[in-house]
């Protein structure tokens, strides 16, 4: 008896043994939360895939399109995963652009001041008044 590929096969085993979630039950969370499109259709996990399908799902802020080019229900190695589907040129194009945008993307933690405050500092925060109400205020009296 020879193993043969699945002429169908529920989407969340896809996404999984495809690699894109490491488990079945994260892929159907991303099914249910809506990141995962068949066809430009919402869809269940228990949607069944076919060859040629097309399959929207969002990585992050990333949007990956790719063409389903094989079923398998068994999770295997990652060179065999990636030969169960191929990802649109534009969808590769758009990655890169992400990946770059986020490249030169200014680091957040730069624009914090490191170390304790300063003693001039100090003396600021001393003089800063944190009272909506002073004291010495007689409001017209």
């Amino acid at each position: 008896m020879s193993a043969e590929p699945p002429a169908k096969l529920r989407l969340d085993k896809w996404l999984w043994a495809a690699r894109f979630c490491k488990t079945r039950a994260l892929a159907t969370d991303e099914i249910g939360k809506g990141r995962v499109r068949v066809n430009e259709q919402v869809v269940k996990p228990a949607r069944e895939l076919k060859v040629g399908d097309r399959v929207e799902l969002r990585q992050g802020v990333v949007l990956r399109t790719v063409v389903v080019r094989g079923l398998s229900a068994v999770r295997g190695p990652a060179p065999v995963a990636q030969a169960l589907y191929e990802e649109t040129p534009a969808s590769i194009a758009a990655r890169e652009a992400a990946a770059e945008r986020r490249r030169l993307a200014p680091e957040p933690a730069a624009a914090i001041d490191p170390g304790r405050p300063t003693k001039r500092d100090r003396r600021q925060l001393a003089d800063w008044n944190r009272w909506s109400a002073r004291v010495d205020d007689d409001q017209g009296r």
